[in-house]
């Protein structure tokens, strides 16, 4: 087992000792005290590497299990790498151990030493540097223990441990075998909650909506984390920032036009909602919601990173998404087949959210189906040809290359049609969609452009 303990820095006595910094309106700092939510946000994040997640509030500790992950994350020093870089800003450091015990790892954090130990060798040694101060022992343990000349776990280490329980207590005993392995030491895990439902609130009043990405990014890390979790996926984001003073709060929904689960794409679509949203009043605290998830679509991975397909359909969708937080829902729009043989009725359009429900696709051109082909570019008023020896004509005869197909609808509605559909080529080789009207006095019109 390997397992990453993060627990916040000692206090640094040059930093305690300076003038205190005002924080900046435009950078909040984000607080991770327990109260605010901070530890459970924590907690979800890194859902993002592994399902065995404990936290300690009383400590505080996170200890998250990474054995497991190795592999889908490319080896230890990839994962681990990604684990620091990835680490939400907090305002008081933290630090991470890791250690195959996690009791062990939460000391050696403690102490600040942040290397990593592949095995109870290399822990056990380390931890015998491990200053005694750091511990979680009380204060009488601490002082008896500077009475008797320890300073070093590793002064107790070798001591005979019933002398030891009968001047420290069983206890401190049975902690010590725990973080050296020699006993299990069984954690609680963390439940991760059925519904996502964090906030955040702000050490200082923001004056302007896209200042409030940074302080974002931990809800969104959390969110991702917490999907990961549950192999889910997310199509519609909540957000709501509060401002106080029994000011409504202002409500930012986030439609995505395919589930996700990755926070760069998030936090890409965020920023362009944010910077296109007025705040009524400075903002105090901000709370993200999601309602509903999807399970995660099990697709197959391309041979190589990052494939044209795969890449063109993520940048279309993200392409989508973002035009959406930008222009909003109603400004985008798409065209969708509708089950109506009448060319000019034949689509509709209607929001991209809409995912095509109540359309119908076009028949498609193959075995055993006699539609023909259909223009891209289709006139909104079909022009009316002239006839020369009942051919149509356009700068000259039209060459009748295709056709006819026979198109009768609309009689439920009152604009009946009665048409048959040719592919048609002018003298410059222009390829037409042309048509002959029927009833009393056919006509000939052309109706749409293939080139």
């Amino acid at each position: 087992m390997l397992w990453c303990v993060l627990t916040p820095a000692p206090p640094d006595p040059q930093r305690s000792s300076a003038p205190d910094t005002p924080a900046s309106p435009s950078v909040p700092i984000v607080p991770i005290a327990p109260e605010v939510g901070g530890w459970p946000a924590l907690a979800c994040w890194a859902g993002n590497y592994t399902s065995q997640v404990s936290l300690e509030l009383a400590v505080p500790a996170l200890s998250f299990e990474i054995s497991g992950s190795l592999r889908l994350f490319g080896g230890q020093g990839a994962l681990l790498a990604r684990i620091r870089e990835e680490l939400p800003v907090t305002p008081q450091p933290l630090n991470l151990a890791v250690a195959p015990v996690a009791r062990g790892a939460l000391w050696l954090a403690r102490a600040g030493d942040q290397r990593v130990y592949e095995d109870l060798s290399g822990m056990r040694a380390a931890l015998c540097q491990v200053p005694l101060s750091v511990l979680p022992w009380p204060l009488s343990v601490q002082e008896r223990l500077r009475g008797f000349g320890f300073r070093r776990l590793g002064d107790l280490i070798d001591l005979p441990r019933a002398a030891l329980a009968t001047r420290i207590g069983r206890p401190r005993v049975l902690d010590l075998a725990r973080a050296l392995g020699e006993l299990a030491d069984p954690l609680p895990w963390f439940q991760f909650p059925q519904r996502f439902v964090q906030s955040l609130e702000l050490p200082a009043p923001v004056n302007s909506a896209p200042a409030l990405l940074f302080a974002a990014r931990r809800l969104v890390s959390a969110l991702t984390g917490w999907l990961a979790v549950r192999m889910a996926s997310a199509s519609v984001l909540h957000w709501q920032i509060a401002h106080g003073r029994g000011q409504p709060p202002t409500c930012l929904p986030l439609h995505f036009s395919e589930p996700v689960h990755t926070p760069a794409r998030i936090e890409r679509v965020l920023k362009e909602a944010l910077d296109r949203l007025p705040l009524p009043a400075p903002a105090l605290e901000l709370w993200l919601t999601v309602a509903q998830v999807q399970a995660q679509d099990a697709r197959t991975q391309t041979l190589f990173a990052g494939g044209a397909g795969a890449s063109a359909e993520t940048g279309l969708a993200e392409l989508i998404d973002r035009l959406h937080a930008r222009l909003g829902v109603a400004a985008v729009s798409a065209l969708a087949c509708q089950a109506d043989h009448r060319p000019e009725r034949a689509s509709v359009e209607g929001p991209l959210t809409d995912k095509g429900a109540g359309v119908i696709p076009y028949p498609q051109v193959g075995a055993g189906n006699t539609a023909i082909a259909r223009p891209l570019c289709l006139f909104d008023t079909p022009v009316a040809l002239a006839e020369h020896q009942g051919r149509p004509w356009r700068g000259g005869a039209l060459q009748l290359l295709a056709g006819p197909e026979r198109i009768e609808s609309g009689w439920w509605d009152g604009d009946d049609a009665v048409r048959d559909y040719f592919i048609a080529q002018d003298r410059q080789r222009c390829w037409l969609w042309v048509f002959r009207s029927g009833g009393s006095a056919p006509r000939w019109f052309l109706h749409g452009l293939f080139s």
